[in-house]
């Protein structure tokens, strides 16, 4: 069975001026054609751009009156919300859209200081014959906080999916010297998409292959969206042969949010 898995950080769908984006975001994350989307820094709700873009002009709505999640997912996703950072005109968090049915849901605070709220949003997916735990994940700025957090997110996976079952992490680690990798391989047993991707030549992926036992192959570049210089964003599997995986980014890319997104072509493995 094949999956096709997303992972965006939508930098709260507005510009760094406040404009929004929802409507390019909601085209952009149909044109995925993904199954399972991880998304982060959703806006739940945010009464200053409501009250501000919520009007309709000319028929059109600048701002959505449902929460970010529900306005992306659709008529053809489940979504379900992980609120993570509070304030007085609304909130943000992380959020998963699904094709498949949610059996079940449920929000983990990890926040490691008052400065940066975090959560790890655990989804259980019904796919044809298996479940698979699905966690979105954004981390802390500061590194020490992240490893932090990743030993929370190793408790968090070994106590909800504790036999092996198939798994996808994925998310804005903000990891960008990736000291984390080695560290949810070997509690986890996971593996990095861009690390298993397959190049379609036997020679290369062999010599890919006997490098990665001496040295760690460095996740994908995603930041900025534009020219994307740091690795922050990934996708780590659990269970799954990647057959593709691959970063969306370019000057397009750049008007929707700061990060790029990430797009992966998966198989179960039975």
């Amino acid at each position: 069975m094949k999956i096709r898995v997303a992972t965006y950080n939508i930098h709260k769908g507005v510009s760094y001026r406040s404009h929004p984006r929802v409507h390019a975001l909601r085209q952009a994350i149909e044109a995925f054609h993904a199954d399972l989307v991880f998304l982060q820094e959703v806006q739940g709700q945010h009464d200053r751009i409501e009250a501000r873009y919520g009007e309709e002009s000319q028929g059109h709505r600048h701002w959505p009156k449902k929460a970010q999640h529900e306005f992306f997912a659709g008529e053809s996703h489940q979504s379900v919300y992980g609120l993570n950072a509070q304030y007085d005109h609304g909130h943000h968090g992380n959020a998963l859209l699904s094709k498949y049915p949610i059996a079940r849901w449920t929000n983990t605070d990890i926040s490691d200081h008052a400065y940066e709220s975090r959560g790890i949003l655990h989804s259980v997916v019904e796919t044809e014959g298996k479940l698979v735990h699905c966690y979105v994940i954004h981390l802390g700025l500061f590194e020490r906080s992240r490893v932090r957090q990743a030993d929370m997110l190793i408790e968090a996976v070994r106590e909800s999916a504790p036999n092996g079952e198939p798994v996808i992490i994925a998310g804005d680690f903000n990891d960008w010297r990736n000291t984390l990798t080695d560290r949810l391989q070997s509690a986890l047993g996971v593996r990095e998409v861009f690390d298993e991707v397959k190049h379609g030549n036997p020679v290369g992926d062999l010599v890919r292959t006997l490098a990665r036992r001496k040295h760690a192959q460095r996740p994908a570049r995603t930041f900025p969206a534009a020219l994307p210089f740091f690795r922050l964003d990934r996708i780590y599997v659990r269970g799954f042969k990647v057959e593709s995986a691959e970063v969306l980014h370019g000057p397009l890319w750049a008007k929707l949010s700061d990060h790029a997104p990430i797009v992966a072509n998966l198989k179960l493995v039975s």
